[in-house]
């Protein structure tokens, strides 16, 4: 349509506050609901609806609609899916008017209960450069046709709608990702600080048997003990289930910490664990794979030979992805040998993805492997 410029004050000043309230509105459904009634009230149309398609661009799948009576909605029954006169802004997105529709050849006339329509007026709303959905405007006021002026208003709310869906859009994606964020911090804060005091409280209550000798306290402490480990329980499965994403299947980060929790009954204690970057974002499932096979493996080691108080465990993603795996156990042996295969294969799977794995002393005691391989192809990080 070739550009009109709109000179009548009255509709300037209502096409303005129909922006501003649009632009107001944050929640899709009401911007949705505001865009109809705009148009509806600049145009003097009895009848306004908003239909949005599907992802392919082919199907109306909601249907915004104003105007009609009570209970005629009931008695139309199914709401259109953008047949006849509707199907024409779906196969050829641009404004649409007609003096009446009856007459158009794609005319597939109206449900039972629909009230009668003659004028149309219909506008394809556009997020960016794809087509959202189509406004639709039937019956100006006084039985007269919609004008070159009323498709000027129309095509410029259109404009404003397109704005406002995807703000509303990108509102309710910060809000998602917040939402998401706070799942990741609680999660975090349970495992970082309530599980870990509850093990210390068992580790606490457990040593303390051997001083009590009373029978009746032994076994009230040993109660305390299992209720400990029950809530150490329950609280993990919090943590699962807050990292669980909307797909369905558990994060890598979730994973990471069920080979904690099994290797922790052989500890004795749970590994302190540490989470650096987009764990979840950026680590491909076949390199997920490996890396969970090599903690379970550094960790089993720790179990069987370290006699450790207190574990690490730290996986970050910068340029690459590295594991740290840190002890305060009894250091490393004269050989490697007593670590069996463990620490080969961690190797030989670093060295398949074209990483490294390396151990050493700790300074203070103890053992550090790191295991670090790439993730966009180039060479391995250095360690």
């Amino acid at each position: 349509m070739p550009y009109h410029a709109l000179d009548d004050p009255d509709q300037l000043k209502a096409l303005l506050d129909a922006f501003l309230a649009i632009e107001s509105e944050v929640e899709l459904s009401g911007v949705l609901r505001l865009v109809v009634d705009a148009a509806r009230t600049m145009t003097g149309a009895r009848y306004g609806a908003l239909g949005v398609l599907d992802e392919e661009g082919r199907r109306l799948v909601q249907f915004i609609h104003a105007g009609f009576p009570p209970g005629a909605e009931a008695a139309i029954g199914r709401l259109p899916r953008g047949d006849g006169i509707l199907g024409l802004l779906v196969v050829d997105p641009r404004p649409l008017r007609l003096d009446d529709l009856r007459t158009h050849p794609d005319a597939v006339g109206v449900p039972p209960g629909h009230p009668e329509l003659r004028s149309f007026l219909g506008v394809p709303v556009r997020v960016r450069d794809a087509v959202f959905g189509n406004l639709y405007l039937a019956e100006k006021a006084g039985g007269a046709s919609f004008s070159e002026d009323d498709e000027a208003l129309v095509v410029a709310l259109a404009t404003a709608a397109g704005i406002a869906v995807d703000h509303a859009r990108l509102q309710a994606r910060v809000a998602e990702l917040s939402l998401a964020a706070d799942r990741e911090r609680i999660a975090r804060d349970l495992h970082d600080t309530v599980i870990q005091r509850l093990f210390a409280t068992g580790l606490s209550l457990q040593s303390s048997l051997s001083l009590v000798h009373e029978p009746a306290v032994r076994v009230r402490i040993e109660e305390a003990v299992g209720d400990l480990d029950a809530t150490i329980r329950d609280v993990r499965a919090t943590i699962f289930a807050l990292e669980q994403p909307k797909g369905g299947g558990p994060t890598l980060r979730s994973r990471v910490l069920t080979v904690c929790a099994e290797v922790s009954h052989g500890m004795g204690f749970e590994p302190d664990v540490r989470f650096r970057g987009a764990i979840d974002e950026r680590v491909p499932e076949a390199v997920a794979v490996e890396l969970l096979s090599s903690l379970r493996e550094a960790l089993s080691n720790v179990a069987r030979h370290a006699g450790a108080g207190w574990v690490g465990v730290e996986i970050a993603v910068d340029a690459g992805l590295s594991l740290v795996v840190a002890d305060d156990g009894a250091g490393l042996p004269p050989s490697n040998r007593s670590h069996g295969h463990g620490i080969a294969n961690m190797r030989s799977r670093a060295r398949a993805l074209g990483g490294r794995c390396s151990v050493r002393a700790r300074p203070t005691g103890g053992t550090e492997v790191r295991w670090s391989v790439p993730l966009d192809g180039s060479a391995a990080a250095v360690l």
